[in-house]
């Protein structure tokens, strides 16, 4: 009896070796973990940086955020009065053909007017003037929210 408790020992052993020592068909989970959370973190540093048109500095107001589903159509006035959609300089006459270009759902698309604050506040009017009368009803304003 001692010497078959002894060989089930020494054979148990063995098998545990032999198992070690095969391939391992798993995906180690430790630096899959690391590569997504360093990705996380450069899209949370990125995402701000993402914003459409041109750099303005906007006035603050204390207005909550808005409910945004998809990219916004986006007009801003830089403070010498210029108007760009996107990176792109418009006239006021070419206005209304850009957006029916872009505007994906015509005239039900929201578009956003970012207007600098040192821009006269009869420009920035004179701008949504040209969207509302050319048939587009949802017009909003930008701003910063207040940083008190």
């Amino acid at each position: 009896m001692a010497t078959s408790a002894g060989m089930a020992g020494g054979g148990g052993r063995r098998r545990r070796r032999a198992r070690r020592a095969g391939v391992i068909n798993e995906i180690n989970m430790t630096p899959f973990i690391d590569v997504m959370l360093v990705l996380l973190i450069i899209f949370m540093v990125a995402a701000p940086m993402m914003t459409a048109g041109v750099p303005l500095d906007l006035p603050q107001t204390t207005a909550a955020p808005l409910n945004m589903d998809s990219k916004p159509v986006t007009l801003s006035i830089k403070e010498t009065g210029q108007v760009f959609l996107a990176e792109d300089e418009l006239t006021d006459d070419a206005i209304v053909g850009k957006l029916a270009e872009v505007a994906k759902s015509g005239f039900d698309e929201r578009i956003f007017v970012r207007g600098d604050k040192q821009v006269d506040y009869g420009r920035v009017a004179q701008i949504m003037s040209i969207v509302t009368s050319a048939g587009y009803k949802r017009v909003a304003l930008v701003t910063e929210p207040d940083q008190r």
